[in-house]
């Protein structure tokens, strides 16, 4: 571990004057950095328009339709100022295969109020044929619904919870409480209904809801009691502490789950990646149980790629087998945090980093069919201006599309959120 990740571990405690220190280091350090805007084989999708911002969210999905030739994105008019903002967003779909200066090009197809500056309102393509139907999340009749839109003809079909995970065959998704995950972290979550658990550190309530796609059919699947009584920990049962569940990913064949459990004792956190069947919260298993844990992916149905900090091994990359201790920890060097996904074929991974002393982030290529190599290759470099930083940072979020020679990533670099692509060659 570095020098500046053993001080940011530390002031990680102290949120207030982390923000305070953070700033004033990265103005200094960016005074004496040089200076870049991009580099890389980088194109930009979204309209050339700077009155607007434009983004996708996630990194988990993919903003392509299965021809790779239409995208989904988001429009809005301010991300800076607030993480979820309270206006509606424009849903978008770009015909890439038009000029931009076609006016039939960027076509606005919905609108949503709920959705945040991270993950947006969880848009995508619905399966299994991803071209026909889109997905997303919005608040309607006073509550937080799931849209589903066929795009011929604009027929919708709504289900009265909204999803945050999905299953590749279009026919079932997971979800939690969008507005605890608002209260204790607001840019993944939505402000548009009251939370009901509202200063209950230890809700009995529902943590995880299973939705049938077809019927809208809603169920709980797991509670906060029950990940709480799992293989408990001390630092579990202190009285106050705070519990909440974030990140669920389906895995490829729909059959099981992973999820980020956090407690919370002051400002001190804990995570746990946790998975389970999809079908009735079983067979759970603790697959990392080292306090600190992010970001996440399926290879398969049995291995996990994901950040963390093992007590063991420092932070960086593991590849992880499913309900078993069997890991490896991947290129070494990469000690930072990042966003990791497989190519369509698993080919390749892609990750990203957050901006570096002098606001500069990028995107890396590295393996995917051997985990050992350790080879990594920097494909593309963006400027982060302070404007967009802390709670409303743009995250690249990189993603494939379907031939896996193409990575779509969110960026600031141009002075407001766009939408662009890279090229991914091996």
């Amino acid at each position: 571990m570095s020098i500046e990740q053993r001080i940011n571990y530390q002031l990680n405690k102290m949120p207030g004057i982390k923000k305070v220190i953070k700033r004033i280091y990265q103005r200094t350090m960016y005074a004496v950095s040089p200076k870049i805007k991009s580099e890389g084989n980088i194109t930009r999708i979204s309209p050339d328009d700077n009155t607007h911002e434009y983004f996708f969210g996630y990194y988990d999905k993919s903003p392509w339709d299965i021809t790779d030739r239409y995208m989904l994105c988001m429009r809005t008019n301010d991300t800076w100022s607030d993480v979820s903002p309270k206006e509606k967003a424009d849903i978008l779909l770009i015909d890439t295969a038009l000029p931009e200066s076609d006016k039939n090009r960027v076509k606005k197809i919905a609108e949503t109020s709920s959705w945040n500056v991270q993950q947006s309102c969880m848009l995508q393509w619905l399966g299994p044929d991803f071209s026909s139907r889109i997905l997303f999340n919005d608040y309607r009749g006073g509550k937080y619904v799931t849209v589903i839109k066929e795009l011929e003809g604009g027929a919708e079909h709504v289900i009265d919870a909204p999803v945050y995970t999905v299953s590749s065959d279009g026919k079932t998704a997971l979800t939690l409480d969008f507005s605890r995950l608002y209260n204790l972290r607001p840019g993944y979550g939505y402000y548009n209904a009251p939370e009901k658990t509202k200063g209950v550190a230890l809700p009995d309530a529902t943590a995880v809801w299973k939705i049938d796609l077809d019927s809208g059919k809603v169920e709980s699947v797991l509670t906060y009691k029950e990940f709480a009584a799992f293989h408990p920990r001390k630092e579990m049962q202190e009285a106050g502490s705070v519990h909440k569940v974030n990140h669920l990913m389906i895995n490829p064949s729909g059959k099981r789950c992973m999820v980020l459990y956090r407690w919370f004792i002051g400002k001190r956190k804990y995570t746990r990646l946790v998975t389970f069947d999809v079908a009735d919260g079983g067979n759970m298993y603790v697959l990392s149980d080292d306090d600190m844990v992010s970001h996440c992916f399926w290879k398969d149905d049995e291995h996990i790629l994901a950040f963390e900090n093992k007590k063991n091994d420092g932070p960086g990359y593991y590849f992880m087998k499913d309900k078993s201790q069997e890991y490896i920890h991947c290129w070494l060097q990469l000690s930072n945090d990042g966003h990791p996904s497989y190519s369509p074929d698993r080919s390749l991974i892609v990750t990203d980093t957050y901006p570096d002393r002098a606001r500069v982030a990028e995107i890396k290529l590295m393996n995917g069919i051997d985990e050992t190599r350790t080879q990594v290759k920097v494909i593309a470099r963006v400027f982060a201006p302070f404007k967009y930083d802390n709670d409303t940072r743009c995250d690249l979020h990189p993603r494939w599309n379907h031939t896996g020679d193409k990575i779509c990533f969110d960026s600031v670099f141009e002075g407001h959120r766009g939408l662009y692509i890279v090229e991914a060659k091996k």
